[in-house]
């Protein structure tokens, strides 16, 4: 397991349901960085079967979160998690380099 970035036991225990939902094993949770939101930039949450060679790869037992070279720059000593509360259900990122949120969490500045 990498230090660059965390993957929670939340997190991955979410992973893992979808995952099984979907009835596919080879799912992998990919957290990317966009341009925009308003903040500046966003987090964006997709799933992936395949790492790509520059992937940072994290693994929590059996579930793997990748983060592609341009991304991690910016995440870079971050915890994905996952919360559930009044706002609903989502993945969230704590980041520490990030200077300023919105108050959705989705986007952030530097």
């Amino acid at each position: 397991m990498t230090d660059l970035i965390l993957l929670s036991d939340r997190a991955a225990a979410k992973v893992r349901d979808l995952r099984d939902e979907e009835g596919n094993p080879a799912l992998k949770l990919r957290v990317y960085i966009t341009g925009g939101g308003c903040s500046g930039f966003s987090y964006g949450f997709t799933f992936d079967e395949q790492a790509k060679d520059d992937d940072t790869v994290v693994d929590n037992g059996d579930v793997t979160l990748l983060v592609d070279a341009m991304s991690i720059q910016y995440l870079a000593g971050s915890e994905v998690d996952y919360e559930q509360g009044l706002m609903g259900s989502r993945f969230v990122i704590q980041n520490p380099n990030a200077t300023s949120t919105c108050g959705c969490g989705s986007s952030f500045s530097i």
